[in-house]
């Protein structure tokens, strides 16, 4: 089964939301879904890392 293009994922967007819904919520969803849908293509594609390399990577981020 193909995958839904963005195109199909901001319709269903559109018909789902509230009809009170704000254009910043209605752009947050639609780009939620182009984030997921990257996510997938990623993932897909071989480029992930592991949840102890994904740690690692945190850990040596320096926060002040």
């Amino acid at each position: 089964m193909p995958r839904p293009t963005l195109k199909d994922l901001t319709i269903e967007v559109l018909k789902n939301v509230s009809p009170s819904a704000s254009l910043e919520e209605i752009m947050h969803r639609i780009n939620l879904a182009a984030q997921v849908m990257e996510g997938i293509k990623d993932a897909d594609e071989g480029r992930v890392i592991s949840t102890d390399e994904l740690l690692k990577r945190i850990d040596s981020w320096a926060f002040c």
